[in-house]
């Protein structure tokens, strides 16, 4: 007697989001990006469409990485030191997207100036074809002056800007749809601050389908658990049609995960770990894949041998159908 498999069957969808945009589309992207489409639970193809598969891209500082481990800026070498070197590097390792963050920015470190910014921006589009994710330093005040030219300076590109928060997001707002881009905007692990600035965001006019989410992670060991929970809420309420946590998820996964001291931690230091070198490439790793399950959309990530184990991986998920 033949068994016949109980399916799930979900009202809702995930918005499609594209990121980046090609010659004809008023850009000069050489390639985008499609996220989300997801009428069913992360990789269960058998029970509805999974029409895009996550995406993978690298995280690049506009000014050398002092904190990072040795283990993660080797593979890179001096060209940490030029964020448009640095990208070409990345797109060389995998990468399908570059994420740009304005570190140098920051008022109580360098304190960079717009045009600064403004410059690097275009350099490192200049530099690949692939699309760019911008994210500025954190401080609520110097975004707000750097993003609006940050913005103009991408003009066309439909880049993916952030990090728009609860208490600091009209002018990022802003900055995207006057020049068209996409917007992240982060909630702290939380799904009902998550729905309501989703709906502030709406309001000001921000198309669902130019929203993508950022839920606050957690590396493995350092709160992974909650992370995984609340974005498993965020994607059903989605598929049972909340129209409000219906947008995709990213996730930098390697920013929580060389974070964790198990990944950065020299040898030396910890020799009954394992080699720093192949520990920390598979904190990030584990991180990410189990943020997958969860129902990333877009990963980010830091070691290239990270981001060839997580291509390599999602396709070999989009494969199995049942």
């Amino acid at each position: 007697m033949p068994v016949e498999l109980v399916k799930e069957k979900w009202v809702g969808k995930v918005a499609e989001v594209t990121i980046g945009a090609t010659r004809e589309q008023g850009g000069t992207r050489t390639s985008t990006i499609t996220i989300g489409g997801e009428t069913t639970l992360p990789f269960l193809q058998f029970e509805g469409a999974v029409p895009h598969k996550p995406r993978v891209a690298m995280e690049i500082w506009d000014r050398p990485p002092a904190d990072w481990p040795e283990v993660l800026t080797a593979p890179f070498g001096d060209v940490v030191k030029d964020p448009a070197s640095w990208a070409k590097k990345c797109v060389e390792f995998g990468a399908e997207a570059i994420c740009l963050r304005l570190v140098s920015i920051d008022p109580e470190g360098e304190n960079a100036s717009a045009e600064d910014a403004a410059r690097t921006v275009k350099a490192v589009l200049q530099a690949v074809g692939v699309p760019l994710i911008i994210r500025g330093c954190g401080s609520f005040e110097k975004d707000n002056i750097v993003m609006p030219k940050v913005s103009e300076a991408a003009a066309g590109e439909n880049c993916l800007l952030g990090i728009a928060e609860q208490d600091n997001y009209k002018s990022l707002v802003a900055a995207s749809m006057m020049n068209n881009h996409c917007l992240i905007p982060q909630a702290p692990i939380d799904i009902n601050i998550q729905k309501q600035l989703n709906i502030l965001v709406t309001e000001m006019g921000m198309k669902p389908e130019k929203i993508v989410m950022d839920p606050t992670t957690g590396g493995v060991g350092y709160g992974i658990e909650y992370t995984y929970s609340i974005m498993e809420r965020i994607r059903l309420g989605a598929l049972q049609g909340d129209k409000m946590l219906s947008m995709p998820m990213i996730v930098f996964a390697g920013q929580e995960a060389w974070r964790a001291k198990e990944a950065k931690e020299p040898t030396e230091k910890a020799p009954e770990w394992g080699p720093q070198e192949k520990r920390g490439p598979l904190w990030e790793i584990i991180t990410a894949t189990t943020l997958l399950q969860a129902g990333a959309d877009l990963l980010v990530t830091r070691h290239p041998e990270a981001t060839a184990a997580l291509l390599k991986h999602i396709d070999k998920l989009m494969k199995t159908k049942a």
